[in-house]
């Protein structure tokens, strides 16, 4: 997507966020449509994301659980995809451990599909939702410079936020250790540092990535304790930080790894502004994909649509 693409939706988001902050924060846009989480892949946050913001907007909702699916049984991605999408969905929202499988997904049938991330590879809703927190608190995105630190190899949050990020005008630093940066890395638009303090008072934002044990079996870190120390964002760290400077993350948190304690709860951390947004960011997406026919703008301030008058 261009900035247009991504400002559309931005644009759109004000108006369920607006929703959102309602006594009863509900309309009946998507009323009659069915939209289906099928998670291949363990997830809390996006999953309830996605399921909050249907039915928000008056939408059905069908859940897909890959644990009591009949995938143990041997039964395939596809052959699961065509079941949910015979219980009359209009919309699937996926997710899966491999690269690319909501694209193939999408070329086996004629419904909507959202990646709700896929491998390592790519999370666009989180970006738009980060973008959107973003421009919340500062206005615009253009000219901000913004630090992502942590696995950036196995990282699609990473990888999403550097397309949106650096296509509404901000500037992108990675920050990791060696080890844990792409190793195709050169083509990305982005500078790249191996240590945090140095460029800490120069930052408009932090963006903390969570950091999982298994990098350190896999020889790519020595221990969390050694990562922490020269990649946590600390209260002393936090001290080094513009006044005005926000502090992200995609959550999980690890307290004491990637992000303190005292950083999460700072007054410059918008980490749970993120997960407000997530649902009014995704209740935009899918009215995009679902909501033809109805204006834009037709969720008025009593909470109908025209189309369903």
């Amino acid at each position: 997507m261009d900035r247009s693409d991504l400002e559309e939706i931005l644009d759109l988001t004000d108006t369920f966020a607006e929703i959102g902050r309602r006594p009863i924060p509900k309309v009946p846009a998507l009323r009659g449509r069915t939209v289906a989480t099928v998670f291949f892949e363990g997830s809390t946050r996006t999953r309830m994301s996605f399921e909050a913001a249907a039915r928000r907007l008056s939408a059905d909702t069908v859940a897909f659980n890959a644990g009591t699916s009949s995938l143990s049984k041997g039964e395939s991605i596809r052959d699961t995809v065509e079941v949910v999408a015979s219980y009359g969905a209009d919309l699937l929202v996926v997710r899966h451990s491999m690269a690319g499988t909501a694209h193939r997904v999408a070329g086996w049938t004629d419904l909507s599909v959202v990646n709700a991330g896929d491998g390592c590879h790519e999370h666009p809703t989180q970006a738009l939702l980060d973008c959107y927190t973003l421009r919340e608190r500062r206005g615009s995105l253009d000219g901000m410079r913004i630090a992502i630190v942590g696995d950036i190899r196995h990282s699609r949050v990473a990888r999403s936020n550097v397309l949106a990020f650096t296509a509404m005008g901000a500037e992108v630093v990675l920050v990791a250790p060696a080890t844990l940066l792409p190793p195709a890395i050169g083509g990305w638009p982005v500078t790249i540092a191996h240590e945090l303090d140095p460029i800490l008072a120069d930052l408009d934002a932090v963006y903390l990535l969570r950091i999982q044990s298994e990098r350190i079996t896999e020889g790519l870190i020595p221990s969390l304790r050694e990562y922490a120390l020269d990649f946590c964002l600390t209260p002393a760290r936090l001290a080094r930080m513009r006044a005005d400077a926000l502090v992200l993350h995609p959550g999980p948190t690890n307290r004491g790894v990637e992000i303190s304690a005292e950083a999460a709860a700072d007054g410059r951390s918008v980490i749970l502004d993120q997960v407000v947004n997530g649902v009014s960011v995704r209740m935009a997406v899918l009215f995009l994909l679902l909501g033809s026919g109805r204006q834009l703008g037709a969720v008025d301030a009593g909470g109908s649509v025209e189309g369903d008058r």
